[in-house]
């Protein structure tokens, strides 16, 4: 009786994540809205300029009122001077899901950060902490130095490490010298360890939008952004200290605001500029979505007709293409 009652126990079913996903300006925030607030769900970002406070204009973030409408979370974590690493990301990240569950509701993940998004799908940070004198001793050497010194510690290789990026050779060259291990070694170690959110199942959802529609999206947001006030929102910033934070003061939209105010971009030009670095960052993140995310289903928002359909059918696996014209799509 007891080996029957335990053939008949069901095993308990993994907590479930929704991810939206897409490119800059292809319309998740509406989608996510809808969607949330018919399943009874709360927002995770994951946009790694959300994070910071008063990056509002020229990130596209949600609005009060939005976020009236369904809880949001990893939103306005700090300040522009406060640098935000995907380590800190995950323990936040992690942090949010299991309050959401711990309330009874449905977690959506939605954003465009690729490194942040991967967090949901495979390991992406190793636990190899490097001491501060580690990292004092490798600033000191220069490129040619640092990796005389790693191919020293690798005499295998350094394998696909791009020698010629200075950061990630410092980086590598950080890690060997913490661990004591090679890279070859520290990648074994990495490809064996399970991601932050191995315990969930995870359904992901891409949207897409025709080039056309999307081309006319992303010069209607750049001159919005501009008509309520980015150059005023990048002046503000800047007096707080954007520029001691280089990822947040690279962005697109605030650099080149930056550029103008220093006098290297003309005024006329500003709009231009950013519509056109725009277009790039959609590119990029197109083929990292290709090449980087797992089997996923990909819609077209023009044919998207109801919130219902985001994840409708979605397993861990499932993967399917929607091009058919519905006539109604979500405009951010």
């Amino acid at each position: 009786m007891g080996a029957a009652d335990g053939k008949n126990k069901s095993v308990p079913s993994p907590p479930v994540l929704h991810v939206l996903t897409g490119p800059t300006a292809v319309g998740k925030t509406e989608w996510a809205l809808r969607w949330a607030e018919r399943h009874g769900a709360e927002i995770v970002s994951c946009d790694s300029l959300l994070f910071y406070r008063g990056m509002d204009l020229g990130t596209a973030k949600p609005t009060a009122a939005e976020r009236a409408r369904v809880p949001h979370h990893l939103i306005d974590v700090g300040p522009v001077t406060e640098r935000m690493d995907i380590a800190r990301y995950v323990a936040l990240a992690r942090a949010a899901v299991d309050g959401i569950r711990t309330r009874g509701r449905a977690v959506l993940v939605t954003g465009g950060s690729g490194f942040y998004l991967k967090a949901f799908f495979a390991p992406v940070a190793d636990d190899v902490a490097v001491p501060v004198e580690v990292r004092a001793e490798v600033a000191r050497l220069s490129l040619a130095a640092a990796l005389e010194r790693l191919r020293a510690l690798n005499p295998g290789g350094l394998g696909a490490l791009d020698t010629a990026n200075p950061r990630r050779v410092i980086r590598a060259l950080e890690r060997c010298l913490a661990s004591g291990r090679t890279l070859a070694e520290l990648a074994a170690a990495f490809a064996r360890q399970p991601g932050p959110f191995a315990d969930c199942e995870t359904r992901l959802t891409r949207l897409e939008r025709e080039p056309a529609e999307l081309e006319r999206r992303i010069e209607a947001r750049v001159a919005a952004m501009l008509r309520a006030g980015l150059v005023d929102e990048v002046r503000r910033l800047r007096g707080e200290g954007l520029a001691q934070n280089p990822s947040a003061a690279g962005a697109i939209g605030y650099r080149e605001v930056l550029a103008m105010l220093e006098g290297q971009l003309e005024p006329g030009a500003l709009a231009a500029e950013i519509a056109k670095n725009t277009r790039a960052l959609v590119k990029k993140q197109r083929t990292w979505f290709r090449t980087q995310l797992p089997s996923h289903r990909v819609l077209v928002a023009e044919a998207v007709c109801d919130e219902a359909e985001l994840f409708s059918g979605v397993s861990r696996r499932g993967v399917s293409l929607r091009r058919a014209p519905c006539g109604r799509g979500a405009q951010r």
